[in-house]
């Protein structure tokens, strides 16, 4: 998510691009007549949670990770309510999935999972995510059209459209990990929680549309400072570039939500040994990690 960040909620318009790793989504149909899910979630091919569920009273039979089985259950539940083919008689299903990057890169785990069960489950992703997590739903229509996308959300009523999104610059442009996953649920309760004027939401939609034209790496990152002060003052919290970066010779964007997962900026002589000198060592370039 490039622009807008909290303010998609309100309808601001959102450019948001795709990485290029996701998750992998496997099942099979087991004709035994037992009611039963057998659930194997992997992190870069690494176990990381088992869980089996008998679908018939929605009971949790073992699992090694009971708060992240419990919601796995409840958007299995959300699902046999939506789908008439899935979980709809009492044949058993095995299903994996592995994520390919680092569960604290905050590249889309919950809304590639949606997109997957929907898709399987022959669905609306949307509705899915609606029931299961909440949100703007842009992360939904990202993973849905596999491309960068131009997205608002009001009132429910979307706006999808695919675009192309390959600045001229994008070779100067850089994501550096803060290190840890923020928590997008406090976030939002933060924005949530102050009062918001339609002219701030329209000024972020403008703000989207320009950044998305932008053709020079010096107006991007002008662009980029008003955005990020435009969000820090409304949220009356500093921005990252003062919390972490305060003598950075270059743009520093947060991405999302607030505090955490990754943030955008742009090269600079010594910029590698500028930020490892900072605590913070992974540094990608657009290339690396945008599809």
């Amino acid at each position: 998510m490039l622009t807008s960040e909290y303010f998609a909620i309100d309808g601001a318009l959102v450019l948001a691009v795709p990485t290029q790793l996701g998750q992998e989504f496997f099942y099979k149909e087991i004709q035994d007549e037992k009611s039963v899910i057998i659930w194997e979630a992997f992190h870069q091919e690494k176990p990381w949670l088992h869980l089996k569920i008998d679908y018939s009273e929605w009971e949790i039979l073992e699992t090694n990770l009971p708060e992240s089985a419990g919601f796995i259950l409840q958007t299995l539940r959300n699902i046999q309510d939506l789908s008439s083919t899935r979980f709809q008689n009492t044949i058993s299903y095995h299903i994996k999935t592995n994520l390919q990057f680092p569960s604290d890169f905050g590249l889309g785990s919950s809304s590639t999972l949606m997109t997957n069960l929907a898709e399987w489950a022959e669905i609306d992703a949307f509705l899915l995510n609606e029931k299961s997590l909440g949100g703007s739903g842009y992360d939904i229509a990202v993973a849905k059209e596999k491309s960068a996308v131009l997205y608002q959300n009001i009132n429910g009523d979307r706006t999808v459209k695919k675009v192309c999104f390959s600045p001229p610059f994008k070779d100067q442009l850089i994501f550096i990990h803060l290190n840890h996953k923020q928590n997008s649920r406090e976030g939002i309760k933060l924005y949530q929680s102050k009062q918001k004027s339609s002219a701030l939401i329209h000024e972020f939609s403008d703000l989207t549309k320009q950044i998305f034209e932008c053709e020079n790496l010096e107006k991007f990152s002008q662009l980029m400072i008003l955005h990020e002060q435009k969000l820090s003052d409304f949220l009356q919290i500093p921005t990252i570039k003062e919390k972490y970066f305060e003598n950075c010779p270059a743009f520093i964007k947060s991405l999302g939500a607030w505090g955490g997962d990754f943030v955008l900026s742009s090269k600079f002589p010594g910029y590698l040994e500028w930020f490892s000198g900072k605590g913070f060592s992974n540094v990608f370039s657009w290339n690396e990690l945008i599809n």
